[in-house]
């Protein structure tokens, strides 16, 4: 390779859709589904390419000690956070201005924290042609290969095969970004064959983000100048804050991906989920031959297809339950109808109303 490669990975986010398991103080990228956490899987998966002190954590502030306790072998000079969310444009444009001062050069691979990824190896080959063909210029995305017309994901449309692929995983030009289709546009984009699930996961040399920051985002990249010539002073901070104060919440989809040039995609079939909601990660998790996922003292009756999750040891009894999520943490008890995992998000909204108004109120 012409320079070297690090992985950044982000680990700023609420995983609200994941309530009352994970929470403010009990990120989804913190949670154990298994023996390791969601961020410790992460890293175990891309350490056969990439030393640790090769791969970077972004995190926002106070989360820093967090990240640490789950990877020490992780040096905490690599650890950045964000003084604010504002989602995946700044988060990436801080990252590329940090590898920026360690090579200019380098190849930035950039992996969500807390996905499930069943077949790791693949995922690195996967990785292994995408920095390959970072080198080239592009910008690389990950594209999953979909298994029924979902509508809850973003939509990559490939076009003709780049030269110089590998023979059983091959890089495409994006031909267009599609937003979450309606459910007839996305039977439509299983039965043309050639659209992947966006799965947020990139590879681009730190020099080919930044032009396109700069090109599509001039305010966001104007003020990672700043940071930049800061990069020394005893201020940092406060000027990292202050820029970050002045930024929109925009994704590096629709901030940039949509909008640039050059850019590929590698559609791969590796066993992902994003575990979004309490259906996907049901999804991943091992069920009994009722089809329950239960992760918790339990005795059941007549229940199938049902998930029971408990940080509690106490007894969770149920009778007759099917399609149903119980979610037992201190702080919360979600009982709810499996169909309806994606309306957790307005609880989230009106806690925080609620807390707004008490805290005014005071």
């Amino acid at each position: 390779m012409e320079s070297e490669a690090f992985a950044v990975v982000m680990a700023g986010g609420g995983g609200t859709r994941l309530w009352p398991l994970s929470t403010r103080t009990r990120p989804k990228q913190f949670l154990r589904l298994s023996k390791r956490s969601l961020i410790q899987e992460t890293v175990a998966r891309i350490s056969p390419l990439f030393p640790f002190e090769r791969i970077c954590v972004v995190t926002v502030r106070g989360q820093g000690e967090l990240i640490s306790e789950h990877l020490p072998e992780i040096p905490v000079k690599n650890i950045l956070e964000e003084p604010l969310a504002r989602n995946t444009a700044p988060c990436l444009g801080f990252a590329a201005i940090h590898l920026k001062q360690i090579d200019p050069a380098a190849v930035m691979v950039v992996l969500p924290a807390d996905h499930y990824i069943e077949e790791a190896g693949r995922f690195r080959q996967a990785l292994t042609l995408g920095m390959e063909v970072a080198q080239q210029g592009y910008l690389v995305t990950l594209g999953i290969v979909p298994d029924y017309p979902a509508t809850g994901y973003g939509y990559i449309a490939a076009g003709d095969v780049l030269s110089g692929s590998q023979d059983d995983i091959k890089a495409y030009h994006v031909k267009h970004f599609v937003e979450k289709p309606s459910l007839a546009k996305a039977k439509t984009f299983i039965d043309e064959g050639n659209y992947y699930w966006n799965s947020g996961i990139f590879i681009w040399k730190v020099e080919r983000i930044l032009e396109e920051i700069a090109r599509h985002m001039p305010e966001l990249y104007s003020g990672l100048e700043e940071v930049e010539a800061s990069w020394k002073c005893s201020e940092l901070n406060d000027i990292i804050a202050k820029v970050y104060q002045k930024q929109e919440a925009v994704s590096i989809d629709h901030g940039v991906m949509e909008k640039a040039s050059r850019i590929a995609v590698i559609p791969v079939e590796m066993g992902w989920n994003d575990l979004g909601d309490w259906n996907s990660l049901g999804a991943v998790l091992e069920k009994d031959a009722d089809g329950n996922v239960i992760h918790a003292k339990h005795i059941g009756i007549d229940s199938k297809d049902s998930t029971v999750f408990s940080l509690q040891d106490k007894l969770i009894a149920t009778i007759g339950l099917e399609n149903i999520v119980i979610v037992d943490t201190p702080e919360a008890l979600l009982v709810m109808d499996r169909k309806r995992a994606q309306d957790i998000k307005e609880i989230v909204v009106k806690l925080k109303m609620e807390s707004k108004a008490a805290s005014t109120s005071e």
